[in-house]
């Protein structure tokens, strides 16, 4: 049995049967607001309904994913998500949680009431707990590496919603929830893992499967499907246990159950609390979907397998580091006047039964240690703890004194450094007070207990147990201990009806202390019919059977007694092929005596001295002819004298139960007066030839036995021989294992420090990165360039801010595809352009306007990453609504000016810079009979085959072009023209400006002389 409940458990009472929930029934209530309706729901407590909680952290986001895509929306059951949150960065968790499932999922808030059918995410850097169905958020009070989020909210949700809560360990780092999940099984709530083949980091699953708490290991896909099967039999529907047994539990079906698991096992719950076991029964029932107990009953005997299951079931122990610190500090205070009253060098003796896998053993022997450091320097003690358990898995467990790293929530820092060595992601209890606890496998039900204890913890234990057991118990518990020892109970257990036993020192942490009264021998030896038929006590220190322990089909006791009544009266011993002595009969006081030393019960070594010969040799001839064996005439001396002995060696062949035991019989003979009194040998009235022959006879007898040993040691030295060659290769192979170990341990070393170089220049790359991402933002940022990044599908992967110019893209449109967007803008070549991008890896450029009016330059070129690969495109916008304007404006300038130069009367021309015919009067056009189109844009020296070609004026043009402060006035150009003929003109040249600013344009203007 284990050592470990829940605080709040009482012996005599047992968790509820929650009623049906008023809103499964299939009933409608008219004319009922949802307000009222929620309120009547509040106050009548029906909302009893399935919590699951998930916890995750390193790869459980995929875990998720795939159990809430498999899971309906509405179930009835609420969800909790617990993952490891960076408690400095905002949480997206809720949000991406949303896009798996159907149901509402929101981030917890302080005192938020969970209801079903929605999912409820932890927010980051709080510990979360559930009280009446509500949800509390508290600050952390752990430092953030041993922060334990999910074992935090697994413990409270054990508490609150018992039998209705379901948790589940996903993919993650490290143990968190190992300690959590057991507080869940412990009542009687189910426990999911996803198998560790499937999880991106199985460290969590695999420490969660270790604790062997755990209902189903499946990928996390099929999780959802188990879960509905276990919920479609809710332990709310059930029959109250109050009610009569009816033929789905018959009252014989548990005995077969208990009868099933002692065949297996050899260990009796017929004596546990049939409420506890009752549980226990229908939880695995109900993991099995078997309704009817008979059924199960059926099933247990089909299945082997299922039994150790149950039987590992109703061992089931939630136990932690320093349970109730309160508790084992008021033990500090009461132990210390019991130490003080140890002599020096003397032992304390602490017995701590039900210690599950040691965390409390351990527990009592760090406190001791620091008891005896408040003590006096020269006052030496030594200490020993003797923790038992009846579950063998468990005390291997507490012998390796090995634990996850989530125990530092429950051991301080300054006990973990003292005390533990980290091991990996483990603490090992140091050798040192490993040492101090010796674990055994013991049953305190019909075990022998441990005596002259000063301390014993046996907490959350009694109340497993039916109360006429607690009270055979607890008589034992007043026998083992030495006056003033203490007793320490759990807070749920009581001495009711035993007050004259012990005298209770703290009421609220049950530390008794043991009085002087003697308990009756009726109450201390008296153990339960059931048990003393079916079982016998193990020796304490070792765990072994008794010599008296049974054999099938009978007491052992009784078969030799009747064969002894049957054919002899004399003493006598019955023992094995190698000595040992089964059983005693008689007085054999003058013939046996202890043999020095350690203390054994073996006849060889017990005979006296001037039997040995006689006897070993009887038992030697006995053993080898399978034929009686007499010896008469055996002296052997005796407060009277020499008494003559008869010694009888019998090979027993039948009953059954005895077949291959030796009877050895001691039978006094008459002995004459001369020869008690010494003064006479033995068949001195003997001839000589009989005492030849009988020397002779015996002599042979002795040979034969010399031969027989020497073969035996011939054979025995060939076997040494050959067991040495194979111990030698053995040793070789050793070696050679041990050289490839060591070389797998450097090269394993050398991998670790190139994978620390590795993980270092990975941090400085990172590092990099996020500066190279935050350069970047910036840069984007302040050229004020809208972009938008597409992948090979046209959908949005990034935008920057500056887009909403032009679309109103929010963060949730990422992942949509351009085409949404395109109507914005009037370009109707968009896809086209984007696809010729793609399929040619060309750059498109064009001059867009949006429908408010607003022009852009669009460019289009293809995303090339760092390798050279295409993975999308990139689409920026310019904005050049600006230089649309100006550009309108100049262009109305341009005509304006135009239309004043045609009008004027007078012969003129514009000049660029170049010198080239920008525009030309009317009258220009008319004097020279020039066409305006084609003079347009011609240079000055080709306008009318080449007259106008005068390298005087080029020069006046362009110093009015360099100063144009400086114009030129009456420069006289006499030629033939084309179309004026003979011409001679005053030509004058200024240069235009607009607000002052020179434009690079020059007015030509003539008349003629």
């Amino acid at each position: 049995m284990t050592s470990a409940t829940p605080d709040h458990a009482t012996p005599d009472q047992e968790p509820p049967i929650v009623e049906t929930p008023a809103e499964l029934l299939p009933l409608e209530v008219p004319a009922m607001t949802p307000q009222v309706r929620e309120a009547q729901r509040q106050d009548d407590g029906a909302d009893k309904f399935p919590v699951v909680a998930l916890g995750g952290s390193a790869g459980s986001l995929s875990a998720f994913e795939q159990f809430f895509q498999a899971m309906p929306a509405d179930t009835g059951m609420a969800f909790i998500v617990i993952s490891h949150l960076a408690p400095d960065q905002d949480s997206q968790l809720a949000q991406v949680v949303q896009h798996f499932t159907r149901m509402q999922v929101m981030e917890a808030t302080d005192g938020l009431r969970v209801r079903p059918n929605r999912v409820y995410v932890i927010p980051p850097g709080v510990d979360m707990s559930m009280l009446h169905g509500t949800l509390l958020l508290f600050a952390p009070s752990a430092q953030a590496g041993r922060r334990l989020p999910i074992d935090f909210f697994f413990q409270s949700l054990a508490k609150d919603a018992r039998e209705r809560a379901v948790a589940i360990i996903c993919s993650g780092l490290g143990s968190d929830g190992t300690i959590g999940l057991k507080m869940v099984m412990e009542n009687f709530g189910m426990v999911m893992v996803q198998s560790p083949d499937t999880a991106e980091y199985d460290s969590m699953p695999r420490s969660a499967i270790a604790t062997e708490f755990v209902d189903y290991i499946l990928p996390a896909h099929q999780l959802p499907g188990r879960l509905l099967e276990y919920v479609n039999k809710p332990v709310h529907l059930r029959p109250r246990r109050e009610e009569p047994e009816s033929d789905s539990k018959p009252a014989h079906a548990l005995q077969k159950i208990f009868l099933l698991i002692r065949a297996q096992t050899g260990h009796d719950f017929s004596f546990y609390k049939r409420n506890t076991v009752f549980r226990r029964i229908e939880r695995r029932m109900n993991s099995h979907q078997i309704k009817e107990f008979t059924h199960y009953v059926r099933y247990l005997q089909e299945n082997p397998a299922e039994v150790e299951a149950l039987f590992k079931e109703l061992l089931i122990g939630v136990t932690k580091f320093f349970r109730d610190q309160e508790a084992f500090e008021m033990l500090k205070v009461r132990l210390m006047p019991v130490l003080r009253q140890k002599p020096a060098d003397s032992t304390i003796r602490v017995w701590a039964p039900g210690c599950s896998t040691g965390e409390e053993a351990y527990s009592l022997a760090i406190t001791l240690l620091e008891c005896l450091e408040l003590m006096e320097p020269t006052r030496y003690l030594k200490i020993q703890i003797f923790a038992t358990d009846l579950n063998a898995d468990g005390i291997d467990v507490a012998r390796v004194g090995m634990y996850p790293e989530n125990i530092a929530a429950d051991v301080s820092p300054e006990r973990l450094r003292r005390y533990f060595t980290k091991v990996d992601s483990f603490y090992q209890i140091r050798k040192e007070v490993r040492d101090l606890v010796v674990f055994a496998v013991h049953n305190i039900n019909k075990d022998a207990p441990f005596t002259k204890l000063d301390l014993l913890v046996c907490r959350n234990l009694l109340i497993y147990l039916s109360a006429e057991l607690q009270k055979t118990l607890l008589p034992v518990f007043h026998y083992a201990l030495n006056s003033g020892g203490l007793l320490f109970l759990g807070p749920s257990e009581n001495l009711t009806g035993f007050q004259d036993l012990f005298q209770p020192l703290d009421v609220k942490w049950k530390i008794s202390l043991r009085l002087e009264t003697s308990s009756p021998l009726t109450r201390l030896f008296y153990f339960p019919t059931a048990m003393v038929r079916h079982q016998a006590p193990p020796s304490p220190a070792t765990g072994s059977m008794n010599p008296t322990s049974p054999r099938k089909d009978g007491p052992f006791a009784a078969l030799v007694q009747k064969l002894l009544l049957r054919q002899y009266t004399p003493p006598a011993v019955v023992i094995n092929n190698k000595g040992e002595i089964l059983y005693v009969n008689g007085r054999t006081g003058r013939y046996l005596e202890p043999a020095p030393g350690l203390g054994g019960l073996n006849l060889f070594d017990m005979t006296r001295e001037e039997l040995s010969y006689e006897v070993s040799g009887a038992v030697f001839r006995a053993t080898s002819t399978r034929e009686t064996v007499e010896v008469e005439n055996v002296r052997v001396k005796t407060e009277a004298g020499i008494q003559l002995l008869r010694i009888t060696v019998k090979y027993l062949e039948e009953p059954e139960q005895l077949a291959g035991l030796l009877l050895v019989v001691f039978e006094d003979q008459p002995t004459p007066r001369k020869v008690r009194l010494g003064k006479a040998t033995i068949g001195a009235d003997i001839s000589r030839d009989a005492v030849v022959a009988s020397l002779e006879k015996e002599l042979q007898f002795t040979k034969h036995r010399l031969q027989n040993t020497i073969e035996e040691m011939e054979s025995s030295v060939e076997e040494l021989k050959s067991t040495n060659e194979e111990l030698q290769s053995a040793n070789e192979e050793l070696q050679s294992t041990n050289e490839e170990a060591m070389t797998n341990k450097e090269e394993m070393q050398s991998l670790n420090e190139e994978l620390m170089t590795l993980n270092m220049q990975y941090l400085s790359k990172t590092e990099e990165l996020s500066q190279a991402a935050n350069d970047m933002k910036n840069l984007l940022d302040a050229t004020e360039i809208a972009t938008i990044f597409l992948d090979h599908d046209l959908v949005i992967k990034r935008f920057t801010p500056s887009i909403n110019r032009i679309v109103s893209l929010l963060p949730s449109d990422l992942g949509r595809p351009i085409t949404h967007f395109a109507p914005h803008l009037r370009y109707e070549r968009l896809l086209k352009d984007l696809q010729q991008v793609l399929d040619r890896l060309v750059t498109v450029e064009a001059n867009i306007q949006t429908t408010d009016g607003a022009w852009f330059a669009m460019r289009i070129l293809p995303y090339r990453t760092l390798d050279n690969y295409i993975s999308g495109a990139v689409i920026t916008f310019t904005d050049i609504t600006a230089l649309k304007t100006l550009e309108t404006q100049l262009q109305e300038s341009t005509a304006l000016a135009e239309s004043i130069v045609e009008t004027v009367r007078e012969p003129l021309l514009v000049l660029d810079r170049n010198l080239h015919i920008l525009a030309l009067s009317k009258a220009f056009s008319e004097l020279f009979s020039v066409e305006p189109e084609q003079a347009k844009g011609q240079p000055l020296h080709d306008l009318d085959g080449g007259v106008w070609h005068s390298p005087a004026l080029r020069q006046h043009l362009q110093a009015v072009l360099q100063n144009p402060t400086q114009p030129f006035d009456d420069f006289e150009l006499t030629a033939t023209f084309p179309g004026a003929g003979p011409r001679r003109l005053l030509l004058y040249g200024r240069c235009i400006t607009s607000r002052g600013v020179h434009t690079g344009k020059v007015l030509l203007g003539m008349r003629e002389a």
